[in-house]
């Protein structure tokens, strides 16, 4: 008997324990290396746990919602074993090849990943109420990518096979309750919050208890960026391989504001005040578990374009639940864009320990006053919130309007004046 540990993945110095969530595999079933077994919830990101070993799932040690510590073992495969009846049984004929799933005696190797779906694919699917097992799969192995998910088309189904789905095997459990396929009655359903959303709730509520928040607007003439876009967008593209989109801009606008009011950049640690020498920008960005902050390192030594791909790389991966720890810890400034949900206007919360959080908008059509005459620009609402303790009123307006003059006149940006 060749045993192999199952072990919980290194966490970050700050996080002490985590949740397992669902297991995607019984005891007594067979696993390929590489497969992901389980996923693990921190209060920052979710990590998937993929099998060390092919084999034989021998043991699972910690069970569904467990919480768990780094290095923790939370399973064990032994290399020789076989597949129980029983396991086979629950895995069905989808699991494995027709053959395998006959045959008592299959091996590790003759295991595929069909019918497993990736995180991002399981999510997609649990909404449409479907199972991984019905679709077949284009990723090695058979496994159930994300395309092959926002592709599949679920059957007609009746309400008791829509909420059995989510209980099949691979699919996580439902984050938002699905009361809308109540028929009648009045329905109410309690839902534990997930890890990261009490995360989410407590750093909320810490900022607004500790910080001093106050928030300073103003407004953006973005016809400038929006020319320069027109005029480069495609070149842009066919050279970088990325869509210029306009927060590269608000993310150098932004640097080019801390740079000239360095308080902007700072943070408070007890009594003291830390100015930092480096340009570290967070990027909020919206994932199906929440708001998760990924950071720009090092932002006023990036392109445009290297910004570009950065943001779209953090959106693709928050969505898959692919982020690490170490991509969402530090930060020295944040940046949240509510316009693409379309928000007019909001007043962002201060990330802590950052000191300021710049909140853009969506870019509209407004009437506005040039030299005594109504015309139509495409205008943007700037909100900096900032922490009225060590950022006065000075500092924070005048931060702003050096966001505003560098964005409605980009050749500034691109020639660092």
């Amino acid at each position: 008997m060749a045993i192999t540990d199952v072990l919980v993945p290194q966490l970050s110095e700050s996080i002490s324990e985590a949740t397992l969530l669902t297991w995607k595999k019984k005891p007594g079933s067979m696993v390929v290396a590489d497969e992901i077994l389980i996923e693990i919830e921190t209060d920052k990101v979710v990590l998937e746990v993929p099998a060390p070993a092919s084999g034989l799932l021998s043991e699972i040690i910690k069970g569904d919602s467990s919480l768990v510590a780094s290095g923790e073992v939370i399973a064990r495969i032994d290399s020789e074993g076989k597949a129980t009846k029983s396991a086979a049984a629950d895995e069905g004929a989808s699991k494995v090849p027709a053959a395998a799933a006959s045959t008592p005696a299959a091996t590790p190797t003759s295991a595929t990943s069909a019918g497993i779906a990736s995180p991002a694919a399981a999510k997609i699917l649990a909404d449409k109420g479907m199972s991984s097992a019905v679709i077949d799969g284009s990723g090695r192995g058979g496994r159930v990518t994300k395309a092959d998910a926002m592709s599949a088309q679920p059957a007609a189904a009746t309400p008791s096979s829509v909420s059995a789905a989510p209980a099949a095997a691979g699919a996580p459990k439902p984050s938002m309750p699905s009361l809308g396929q109540s028929l009648d009655g009045r329905v109410e359903q309690r839902v534990p919050m997930s890890r990261l959303r009490s995360r989410i709730a407590e750093r909320l509520l810490q900022s607004q208890q500790e910080n001093a928040i106050l928030t300073t607007f103003n407004e953006v003439n973005m016809q400038g960026i929006i020319d320069l876009r027109n005029r480069y967008k495609d070149k842009f593209e066919k050279e970088h391989g990325v869509k210029l989109g306009f927060m590269s801009f608000f993310v150098k606008a932004a640097v080019a504001a801390l740079k000239r009011y360095p308080v902007l950049n700072a943070s408070i640690d007890g009594k003291d005040i830390i100015y930092h020498g480096y340009f570290d920008i967070g990027i909020a960005v919206g994932s199906p578990r929440g708001l998760v902050v990924p950071i720009l390192r090092n932002a006023d030594q990036l392109t445009l374009a290297e910004v570009e791909k950065n943001i779209a790389d953090f959106g693709k991966r928050a969505g898959e639940g692919k982020l690490g720890i170490d991509e969402m810890t530090g930060g020295t400034f944040s940046i949240s864009n509510g316009g693409v949900f379309g928000s007019m206007l909001s007043t962002p919360i201060i990330n802590p320990p950052q000191a300021a959080i710049l909140g853009v908008h969506a870019t509209k059509d407004r009437a506005v006053v040039e030299n005594g005459q109504i015309v139509i620009r495409p205008m943007n609402y700037l909100a900096m919130s900032y922490d009225h303790r060590i950022i006065d009123g000075r500092e924070a307006v005048l931060g702003l309007v050096a966001m505003k003059e560098a964005l409605e006149d980009p050749q500034r940006l691109l020639l660092e004046i």
